[in-house]
């Protein structure tokens, strides 16, 4: 079973102090950080941060699987990165909440979205004119 959770849009920036901050619509705002010793982990956060570059932004999902041959029993965090291509990430314990405000994210080659991603999200209004 596979069930989508949560769509939205996605902001990842860099702090001027070089952290990582992950901005999800309906979601929250998550510290991306390498915690030594245990590897990559979102940090909840209530504040905004100001951004020094914009790493990358677009449309994220979020997907719940259960018992599906080549994929792992777990939330599902992919990534809009351009050109059809989708960056997949597990999250073992889901994202983080105000009681439990760390968790685990691990890249995947566990792909679920199959679209182009250009009209997910997107109104009559908001597509390019050349599409």
């Amino acid at each position: 079973m596979i069930r989508l959770l949560k769509q939205g849009d996605y902001s990842l920036i860099e702090t001027k102090g070089l952290t990582k901050i992950l901005t999800l619509s309906y979601k929250g705002i998550f510290a991306w950080v390498n915690a030594r010793g245990i590897g990559e982990i979102l940090v909840s956060s209530e504040k905004n941060f100001p951004a020094s570059y914009t790493l990358a932004q677009g449309k994220y999902r979020i997907y719940q699987v259960k018992d599906e041959d080549k994929l792992t029993d777990t939330i599902h965090l992919e990534l809009f990165v351009g050109r059809g291509l989708w960056q997949g990430y597990l999250l073992i314990t889901g994202l983080p909440t105000t009681e439990h405000r760390k968790s685990r994210i691990l890249p995947t080659e566990e792909i679920i979205t199959k679209s182009g991603g250009i009209n997910l999200l997107l109104t009559p209004t908001q597509a390019p004119a050349n599409y």
